[in-house]
This record gives C-alpha cells, sequence and structure tokens, in this order.
C-alpha cells in the first residue's frame, strides 16, 4: 500500500513539474510572468539572475513603448513563443546593438531586478543613489587636418548637492538621449549606466542629416532614471561640423561609364550583346582631390594637370597660366572636404579652403569637384564654385 501511495505522489510531482511552461505566454500580463516564473525556476541560480537580467536589457531596450505597463505588454509579444536560449541571444543581441557591456555568459552584473515591479527598493538596491542633478562632459571625436571633427562623445554625470561625480556601482540606470534641433526631434538612443566610467553616447555626424540641422547646431536632452528620481537636463546650441554631416547623394545621371541600353540590329532585328558594366573603383576620389589641391600649392603643375581630364581647362599651357590659370596660385589652406556622392564610377568632392595667390591676396572658396574613374583612376572632370 506504501508503495502505491509513494508511486501516486510521484505521479502527480512529475505532472505538477511537467505543467511548467518552457516557453513564453504573452497573451496577457498574468500569463507572461506565471511562464517566465515557470521558466526561471529551471535555471540555476545564477542563471536565473542573468535571466532576469537578459529581461530588463530586452524590456529596456528592444520594445519601442511609453510606460512600464506598456513596455511589459510589448516584451510579452516580442517574446511570445520563445524559450530561455532564445531570449538569452535576443538579449545579447540587443545588448551589442546598443554598445552596452553586458553578456549573456558573463557574470551577473545589473544586479538584482525584476521586470514585473514585484520587489520592493531596499537599501541593497544598486539603482537607489543619492543624486542632486545631471552633468555632461561633452568631447569631440578628432578626424583628419582636412576634414575636422567626425562627431561628438555625450558622457552624462550624476553629481551631488556640490556639484561633485557621485560615486556607485553595480547599478542599471534607463539613460536616454534625444537629439534635436531648430526645435524637430532627429534621434533617441538608449544606454545603461553602471557606475561612473559610463563611456556615454557617440554622436556621428555621417548619421545626422544636414537639411535637419539648424545652423549647424544641436540640442541635446539628457535623462537618468534611479530608483527614486528622474534626472534631466538640457544642452542646447552644441556646435556640429556642417561640412561631416550626411548629405543625400544626387540624383544619377546617365553618362559614358554606366551600361547603356541593349541595341538592336537594324537589319536582322536581333538584340546585340550589352557591354559588361564597368567595375566600380577602388580608390578614394578623395584623395586625388587632395593631392591635387597640393600639387597646386607646391606649383607642381604639371602633376595636377595630369589628376584632371576637365575639357574646360584645355591645354597645359591653359591651366598653368599665371594670368588667367592656376599658375597664379602661391599657397592653398584646406580647411575641410567631404564625399557627399560615391556611385557607379562617379563622384562629387566638396572642399572648401583659402587661396593665396602671388600677389599675396587670399580668397576663401567652396568648390565642389566632379570626378569620374578611369581605369580603376579617379580623375577631375568638372569644377564648380558654389556661392
Amino acid at each position: 500500500m506504501k508503495y502505491i501511495k509513494y508511486a501516486f505522489l510521484a505521479i502527480l510531482l512529475t505532472l505538477s513539474v511537467s505543467c511548467k511552461k518552457t516557453s513564453v505566454d504573452g497573451s496577457s500580463r498574468k500569463n507572461f510572468q506565471e511562464s517566465i516564473n515557470d521558466m526561471a525556476s529551471k535555471l540555476p541560480t545564477l542563471k536565473q539572475v542573468k535571466f532576469n537580467e537578459a529581461l530588463y536589457i530586452l524590456k529596456t531596450f528592444g520594445v519601442e513603448a511609453e510606460g512600464d505597463v506598456a513596455e511589459i505588454a510589448a516584451l510579452g509579444k516580442l517574446l511570445n513563443g520563445k524559450n530561455t536560449s532564445e531570449i538569452f541571444s535576443m538579449a545579447d543581441e540587443v545588448a551589442k546593438k546598443n554598445g552596452i557591456a553586458w553578456s549573456s555568459t558573463a557574470p551577473p552584473s545589473l544586479g538584482e531586478m525584476n521586470i514585473f515591479g514585484n520587489e520592493v527598493a531596499s537599501e541593497k538596491d544598486p539603482n537607489d543613489i543619492d543624486a542632486a542633478s545631471l552633468g555632461v562632459v561633452v568631447r569631440n571625436i578628432a578626424g583628419d587636418s582636412l576634414t575636422g571633427s567626425k562627431g561628438l562623445v555625450i558622457i552624462p554625470q550624476l553629481l551631488d548637492s556640490r556639484g561633485n561625480k557621485v560615486e556607485f556601482e553595480g547599478a542599471a540606470l534607463e539613460t536616454i538621449m534625444e537629439i534635436s534641433s531648430g526645435g524637430n526631434k532627429i534621434s533617441t538612443s538608449k544606454n545603461l549606466m553602471q557606475d561612473p566610467a559610463f563611456r556615454g553616447f557617440t554622436i556621428m555626424y555621417s548619421k545626422l542629416p544636414k537639411e535637419k540641422i539648424f545652423e549647424d547646431k544641436i540640442d541635446i536632452k539628457l535623462s537618468v532614471k534611479t530608483t527614486k528620481k528622474l534626472l534631466q537636463m538640457i544642452k542646447t546650441g552644441v556646435p556640429v561640423n556642417g561640412d561631416a554631416l550626411y548629405t543625400p547623394p544626387p540624383a544619377v545621371v546617365s553618362d559614358s561609364l554606366q551600361t547603356p541600353p541593349p541595341t538592336v540590329d537594324p537589319q536582322t532585328g536581333e538584340t546585340l550583346a550589352t557591354p559588361a558594366a564597368p567595375k566600380a573603383a577602388t580608390a578614394d576620389p578623395k584623395a586625388t582631390v587632395t593631392k591635387f589641391l597640393g600639387n597646386l600649392s607646391s606649383q607642381n603643375f604639371k602633376a595636377a594637370y595630369e589628376s584632371a581630364e576637365n575639357p574646360n581647362w584645355g591645354s597645359y599651357e591653359k591651366f598653368s597660366n599665371p594670368n588667367s590659370g592656376f599658375g597664379s596660385v602661391k599657397n592653398i589652406n584646406v580647411k575641410s572636404i567631404s564625399v557627399p556622392y560615391n556611385k557607379d564610377n562617379s563622384a562629387n568632392v566638396n572642399v572648401t579652403y583659402d587661396v593665396t595667390d602671388k600677389n599675396g591676396k587670399t580668397t576663401s572658396l567652396s568648390v565642389t569637384y566632379g570626378l569620374k574613374a578611369i581605369n580603376n583612376n579617379w580623375k577631375i572632370t568638372t569644377y564648380k564654385i558654389n556661392p
């Protein structure tokens, strides 16, 4: 009889365990939380902590929603049907995409957390940080001497009532940066601040659309959420390098380097073979223009002339004429250079520079050079002085 009793209890236990969910049920908040609890209960203790961290990463950075309730609902839909391995993989991908130093295979690093908010903050809550205000450090990302700065690094810092940096560790503070210009919102970025060594956000000018930037200045709004406070600050009128901003490529104009349309033989009516498209040039058009300007500045007019095939410049004698050509150039000081368009063996290079003639007169110019790739070498074919 005892054997039958124990066997019956064992069967009940097996049935109870087997009823636990092995994947996310996102049909409702209750089912979502129950399925998450079932999945976590099957993991070792440390893995349970990492599982909660993964869920926090996905809730904070993996969904687009405003407010805790909406974020949980969106996360339930995102994870519906996913198992623990798939959730860890998704969290790894989101962390990598957002530049967060977190990995599902690393030791626990974000502290104890529960995305459903059932845990009450205690003295050990790593996100309960006593900060009075938010400061920011803005650093330029250096480019070369021709292009200038390539972007900015924005580092928010928690400050106490005296303006000193607050020391803390093991936190997971949701940190948001919003960029706008002229009153128009351009982008929003999120990250996790874990300690005062937070590396902040990187703004690459090549990702900012030039047409949306007003007077080459941006406004930066930063928000850091601790357990008890939402700290915010706005830094307005931050200057950017307008020459490095993204400019959409102009419409492609058909030229001799593009593949011509099929040709029909007028005698037989047959379609003749279409010549193969030219191979894309691997050289850098910016380097060609830089070398051209360097040769002009050093009065090596022959070398400068050989880097161009511009019919408007005529013969070498006309090109190097000291009165009406480039022969009057004594020195060129390049301020910026960029390549807004480079496709199908055609490129535009924008350059701003000061040119000094042999009489000592200095003129500031903004010039667009048009280039074509010929035998994998770029040649200057057009020259336009911009207003």
